[in-house]
């Protein structure tokens, strides 16, 4: 029997590895760093299962595409579906108004009604209810998948994988990029903090004129907030201007925030191709699935639904990169 490879144990590794077992393959994994940990940058995502949002400044297939990972995950992790807010300050309800004519699938709300959805959010007069969105805790998503992976008999090897490997699949995010150059690095940095005095139960957005926020529980008080999108490989340091506009924007959407604990500060690097769209290519024995940009959890189902149809059915998705294959 085929015995199929995967490099790196990020969402895509995993999520890869996780969808050809399902289909009956026998799967290893490769990875030097271990188990999923701070090291990876699947580890700093806000775990936003959000298509109809994220649309709001991206390509079609992401959309479609990550209609998908409600149940995909909802199969594999415990995710909550409840749902996302966005709202605006008064001053920027055009913002609101744009965003609601570049995305779908929600509901108009007023202040009453945002008030019975999240009763810490009272000073909003106007937002935007997505009932079909969901999210999930990125860190127990890995945990579940890696233990799932090691249960139905996936071995992991914490070390690098030989140069000459034969049904390779090549998930190492920017490490692959001394084979795919066209692929780059996109700094987001976040913050995990603790506000006991709050609850809110979904992942809010606030259009902010200067750094629009996404705030995700976690649970017990702790909050992610997101995060920055910006064109620097520099993942050593977040800057304080970044601090700075994070934490303000958390304390326009309740000044509560203004007493919260930081808990954890985070840079990543996400890899991206030119239009910021996953993509699969074929080069000799290795199968490359990379790109998946700020959409790790959101797009990693599809993306490994097309590396499974490719490796084990020679079926060609939309994502596989046929110029480059």
């Amino acid at each position: 029997m085929t015995v199929w490879s995967v490099i790196g144990s990020g969402v895509a590794g995993l999520a890869v590895a996780s969808e050809l077992v399902s289909r009956g393959a026998e799967v290893q994994i490769f990875d030097p760093a271990g188990p999923p940990g701070p090291h990876g940058c699947s580890w700093w995502a806000g775990g936003m299962l959000a298509p109809w949002c994220e649309f709001e400044n991206a390509e079609e297939p992401v959309l479609r595409l990550g209609q998908y990972a409600l149940d995909w995950w909802a199969a594999r992790t415990k995710i909550e579906r409840c749902g996302t807010l966005v709202v605006a300050n008064s001053r920027d309800l055009p913002d609101l108004r744009r965003f609601s004519r570049r995305t779908e699938r929600f509901v108009e709300v007023d202040q009453a009604k945002i008030a019975e959805l999240e009763t810490d959010l009272q000073g909003f007069t106007k937002g935007l209810y997505f009932e079909d969105e969901a999210h999930l805790d990125p860190r127990q998503a890995l945990r579940d998948l890696h233990r799932q992976l090691k249960d139905q008999g996936v071995i992991f090897h914490r070390k690098l994988a030989p140069a000459r490997l034969e049904n390779a699949i090549d998930c190492r995010g920017l490490h692959a990029r001394e084979t795919l150059h066209d692929l780059r690095g996109v700094k987001g940095e976040m913050l995990v903090i603790r506000c006991p005095d709050l609850t809110l139960t979904r992942p809010v957005r606030l259009l902010h004129p200067r750094m629009p926020l996404y705030i995700v529980p976690r649970g017990d008080g702790v909050y992610m907030l997101g995060a920055t999108m910006i064109e620097s490989e520099d993942s050593s340091r977040i800057t304080a201007r970044s601090i700075l506009e994070l934490l303000s924007a958390a304390y326009a959407l309740n000044p509560a925030f203004g007493e919260a604990e930081v808990l954890e500060i985070g840079v990543d690097l996400r890899p991206a191709f030119p239009d910021n769209l996953p993509r699969i290519r074929r080069l000799g024995h290795t199968i490359y699935a990379n790109g998946l940009y700020r959409h790790g959890y959101l797009l990693a189902p599809a993306l490994a639904q097309g590396v499974a149809d490719l490796a084990l059915e020679n079926k060609h998705s939309e994502m596989v990169d046929e110029d480059r294959a």
